[in-house]
C-alpha cells in the first residue's frame, strides 16, 4: 500500500510540473515556447486554458491527498532502520543477571 501510493504521488507530481508548465502566463510561457504564439491554445480552442486550469486543480488536489496520506502513514510506522537493529539486539540477548550478594 505504501509503494502504491508513493508511486502515485510521484505521478501526481510529474502531471502537476507537466500541466503548470503548459499553461500560459503573462510571459506566454513554455507553451508558447514550443508552438509559437497559441500553441496549445490555438490547437485546442479557448477550452484549453480551462481544461488546463481544472488539471492543475486536480492534480494539486491529489498531490495535496497524497502527502498528507504519505506523512500521517510514516508517522505510525515504527522508526528508524537503525532503533529497529537495537530492539532486535535487545530482544537476541536476554538481560545479563545480576548476582545477589
Amino acid at each position: 500500500m505504501f509503494a502504491l501510493l508513493i508511486t502515485l504521488h510521484v505521478i501526481s507530481c510529474l502531471v502537476l510540473i507537466m500541466v503548470i508548465l503548459l499553461q500560459a502566463g503573462k510571459g506566454g510561457g513554455i507553451s508558447e515556447t514550443f508552438g509559437g504564439s497559441g500553441g496549445l491554445q490555438q490547437m485546442l480552442g479557448t477550452k484549453a486554458s480551462s481544461f488546463l486550469t481544472k488539471a492543475t486543480a486536480a492534480c494539486a488536489v491529489l498531490f495535496l491527498a497524497t502527502s498528507m496520506t504519505l506523512a500521517l502513514m510514516s508517522t505510525q510506522r515504527s522508526g528508524s532502520i537503525v532503533e529497529r537493529e537495537v530492539t532486535k539486539e535487545e530482544k537476541a540477548i536476554p538481560a545479563a543477571t545480576v548476582p545477589s550478594r
